[in-house]
């Protein structure tokens, strides 16, 4: 079912005549979804990273995000649609949504 919708999904992007690829809008929304790109935090391919590191009561504390190019869709489409542990709500639409995940799928197989 997952590679027959990768298989689908570039067409169902650009069902209409585009002048940028599928790869190009998705990766331009990685970077950009709403002004902070998921890569700052997941990484330039999802990989996870550490955003930041801080103290709080004198404890060492380190916030990470978590890798995000193994998630299967269906969790990867409620993590964007709740707001959690500094997560910011994006208000994508669907088909942002799969852009996003191509992208994703798209990386993880280079």
């Amino acid at each position: 079912m997952r590679d027959m919708l990768l298989l689908l999904l570039p067409l169902s992007l650009f069902a209409q005549s585009s002048f940028i690829t599928p790869m190009e809008y998705s990766s331009s929304l990685y970077k950009n979804p709403r002004g902070i790109g998921c890569h700052k935090c997941h990484g330039e391919f999802g990989e996870g990273k550490i955003v930041a590191r801080y103290e709080h009561n004198k404890e060492q504390k380190t916030f990470f995000a978590p890798g995000i190019n193994s998630m299967d869709f269906n969790d990867f489409y409620r993590a964007l649609n709740v707001r959690k542990n500094g997560m910011p709500r994006y208000f994508l639409t669907q088909t942002e949504i799969k852009a996003l995940y191509f992208y994703l799928q798209e990386k993880k197989k280079k």
